[in-house]
């Protein structure tokens, strides 16, 4: 356990204060920390033989590239980049404003909505911000929305991105556990539509408390609202055969990744939305994205390897039996551990870092790995809007300099507490979260 620690603490040093990659950091300490355990020392380094450690390494990264479920990841990417081109954000931002821009805080609830409609299909988190940022605080600047508040919505509403599914975050998740991903895919969906239920309930708090900060826009008439569904009608039902096909069993969570795609690709030809150059270049980035999560994946596969080698998981189920406290207990301190994690680290890191140490714990004390990767995820996404590192709040100060981040992280508090009592809801009730897959695949 000593030398898992240092290992841990070795990880941290490398990412935090030497700014070595996350992938890297993570292989070089598994490998080395692999190799010490396999019995290299300073006195022997000429005369060791590496040859646990090399073929631990090589056969973590050809059988992460051999891995045929691995392909939904760059095809979610890919699915969620062509619809992206596709001009959805607009569609679907215009869309909830049409039922809901009329209310005083109209505008940012109508932001939420779409956010979480756009996460969905294109399951990134930071992604969703950027994009609904140039969408949505256009109208409601001009409006006379607070920025606190017009700012939070778009923030708090990126982080369901990680959750409603598909969710690339799921599936990592799924892939490092060894847990089904379409079960996975099941039980977030509940929860995903809690968030956005909470969401819209800190929107009217907000504005009950000051209604100055969401004024009312123009209600629009119901053939203004028909023609706005009308829009997002081909999208819609593309979510609606990818992820109804995986709850009722039709195809593969894989299978339903390349239909997605596939989809996605002819509703962008159909919208004359698609150039050779944007192809290329849509392609490209898909390409580098997908890279990098599977040099990530690998490297944390890698550290993983250590950590459980080192019998870190089996010394911490040790010392919690010792310490005579209820599981639920146990699972409340990793929540803590998790909260103060989300302050330095970004959603990725902290679950790659963590999940191969906590899980085994986790799944020793009798609990569902299903539900834990759920409550895993929502502590993750309030990672994304918790200060000093909330991604998504960075993001936006990227793509709107002129508001500073403070305003930001302001207007995120009561966002940040609707959370809160979600993953209070889903860490005591875990049949919220788990009645979609007991009812489908169970």
């Amino acid at each position: 356990m000593t030398v898992a620690l240092i290992g841990f603490a070795l990880l941290l040093l490398l990412i935090v204060m030497v700014r070595i990659p996350l992938a890297f950091a993570m292989a070089l300490v598994g490998f080395f920390g692999f190799a010490y355990l396999s019995g290299l020392r300073i006195d022997n380094l000429m005369d060791f033989r590496w040859t646990a450690p090399l073929a631990m390494a090589s056969s973590r990264v050809i059988s992460t590239a051999q891995e045929y479920s691995l392909s939904v990841i760059p095809l979610f990417i890919l699915m969620g980049n062509l619809v992206t081109r596709s001009g959805l954000s607009h569609e679907l931002y215009r869309a909830s404003n049409a039922f809901m821009g009329h209310m005083k805080g109209g505008l940012s609830m109508a932001t939420v909505v779409a956010c979480g409609g756009f996460s969905a299909i294109c399951g990134s988190s930071l992604a969703t911000s950027a994009t609904m940022a140039k969408v949505a605080m256009p109208p409601m600047r001009k409006y006379g929305y607070d920025d606190s508040l017009a700012t939070a919505s778009i923030a708090a509403g990126g982080t369901l991105g990680i959750l409603i599914p598909p969710s690339v975050i799921l599936v990592i998740y799924g892939l490092l556990t060894e847990t089904s991903i379409r079960e996975l895919f099941a039980a977030g969906f509940i929860p995903g539509m809690i968030g956005i239920l909470l969401y819209l309930g800190a929107v009217r708090w907000v504005v009950w408390r000051n209604p100055e900060k969401g004024p009312g826009g123009e209600r629009q008439s119901w053939p203004q609202r028909l023609s706005a569904l009308k829009d997002v009608r081909d999208i819609l039902l593309l979510f609606m055969l990818v992820m109804g096909g995986i709850y009722l069993g039709v195809f593969t969570p894989t299978e339903a990744a390349g239909i997605g795609a596939g989809g996605a690709f002819v509703i962008a030809l159909l919208r004359k939305s698609l150039t050779l150059s944007s192809l290329f270049e849509l392609l490209t980035d898909t390409a580098r994205t997908s890279a990098m999560l599977f040099t990530v994946l690998i490297g944390a596969l890698i550290f993983s390897n250590f950590i459980n080698r080192a019998g870190l998981p089996d010394e911490l189920l040790t010392f919690v039996t010792s310490l005579d406290i209820s599981p639920m207990a146990v699972i409340f301190v990793i929540l803590m551990i998790y909260m103060i994690l989300g302050m330095v680290f970004e959603s990725l890191s902290m679950l790659l870092l963590t999940v191969p140490i906590f899980f085994p714990l986790v799944q020793s004390l009798g609990f569902d790995p299903v539900w834990f990767g759920i409550v895993v995820v929502i502590v993750t996404e309030i990672s994304l809007i918790t200060p000093p590192v909330g991604m998504n709040v960075f993001v936006l100060s990227a793509v709107l300099p002129d508001v500073r981040t403070g305003t930001i992280f302001r207007g995120i508090t009561p966002f940040w507490c609707a959370d809160i009592i979600r993953l209070t809801l889903i860490t005591l009730v875990s049949w919220v979260s788990l009645v979609l897959p007991q009812l489908l695949y169970r």
